[in-house]
């Protein structure tokens, strides 16, 4: 069993509560605009991580993560991006590559949404763990933990990490 904690849209941010819910996870995964190197580093020095670009990580982000990961962990086929749109409303490019990859999970970031949806058409688990930084329009910051245990995804929860109205700590 491996226990993920999976956030994504974190601009540049990082606070104590995210490490707070993120420290009992195994690894860290992050689906992109990362914003900062600071920020990669800080979440790779908790617990092992893995992380995509977004489209608004620079060249030094762009160089430190892949556009997309694709990996095997607990039974299960993985396929993170940032930008991949949602269920049968995909970004271009994206149904070709979940044909070409077959992933049980497709995880990204973007919307700013939260959503954990199975998409009954390419038969996967689709996930966006919202947004855990202040810039953009949702109301709550947002992160998500589970279990992946031998083929069978478990304890999935929403973390609500407050408000993206209040003031950003300095």
């Amino acid at each position: 069993m491996v226990r993920i904690g999976l956030l994504s849209d974190t601009h540049g941010h990082i606070d104590e509560r995210m490490i707070h819910h993120l420290k009992d996870c195994d690894e860290i995964w992050h689906a992109g605009d990362i914003g900062t190197a600071a920020v990669s580093d800080a979440l790779a020095a908790i617990k092992p991580y893995r992380a995509v670009y977004g489209n608004i990580d620079g060249h030094v982000l762009r160089r430190m993560h892949p556009l997309e990961q694709y990996f095997e962990l607990e039974g299960f086929t993985i396929l993170m991006t940032h930008i991949a749109g949602k269920p049968y409303v995909y970004s271009k490019g994206i149904p070709e590559l979940i044909k070409l990859r077959k992933p049980d999970i497709l995880i990204c970031g973007h919307s700013h949404i939260l959503r954990v949806e199975r998409d009954k058409k390419f038969n996967f688990l689709y996930m966006n763990p919202g947004a855990a930084g202040y810039h953009g329009f949702h109301k709550m910051r947002t992160l998500l933990r589970f279990n992946l245990n031998a083929g069978k995804i478990e304890n999935m929860e929403v973390v609500e990490l407050g408000p993206r109205t209040q003031l950003m700590p300095e």
